[in-house]
């Protein structure tokens, strides 16, 4: 990981991050360590399909578990203020209502580290998240999309 790279996290998603951390290490490596053991019990691990899955899984977890605390380590919580008004700037954490052709979207610009467009949260380095920040309500940003430029019109800042 790039050492002059900041990581930002909302502090919703730095607490995520610690619960998911919590589990790792608590509940879901020591499933995979006893796992492990019971499949090595089992005899031939050169042929045992079960203890070459079960290291797989460990391997897997060890690695998000080291991921995981390189983040936390290097994370600085961003701390939205709310502001409302003519003088409100996109800017991380903030929850902006946009309109697509018609279209209302509402997104939450978020460090990359928690962006999930299922759940509506762009990363700041994203195409659309890069455009939006830093700007206020009325104005309008254009995207390139795969589709052509799209254009967004900045509703509401939250």
């Amino acid at each position: 990981m790039d050492k002059t790279h900041q990581i930002l996290l909302t502090p919703e998603g730095l607490t995520e991050l610690k619960k998911e951390y919590a589990n790792l290490v608590n509940v879901k490596r020591p499933d995979a360590v006893a796992r492990m053991a019971q499949a090595r019990e089992a005899g031939d691990l050169a042929e045992n399909s079960e203890y070459t899955a079960s290291r797989e899984d460990l391997a897997f977890i060890d690695g998000r578990i080291a991921e995981i605390e390189e983040i936390i380590h290097g994370a600085k919580a961003i701390k939205h203020k709310p502001t409302t008004g003519k003088g409100s700037k996109i800017d991380l954490g903030c929850k902006v209502h946009l309109t697509l052709d018609g279209k209302r979207e509402v997104f939450t610009i978020v460090g990359e580290w928690e962006a999930n467009p299922t759940e509506q949260k762009i990363s700041h380095e994203s195409p659309l998240g890069k455009a939006l920040m830093g700007k206020k309500v009325g104005e309008m940003v254009q995207v390139e999309a795969p589709a052509g430029k799209l254009t967004y019109k900045i509703l509401k800042i939250e």
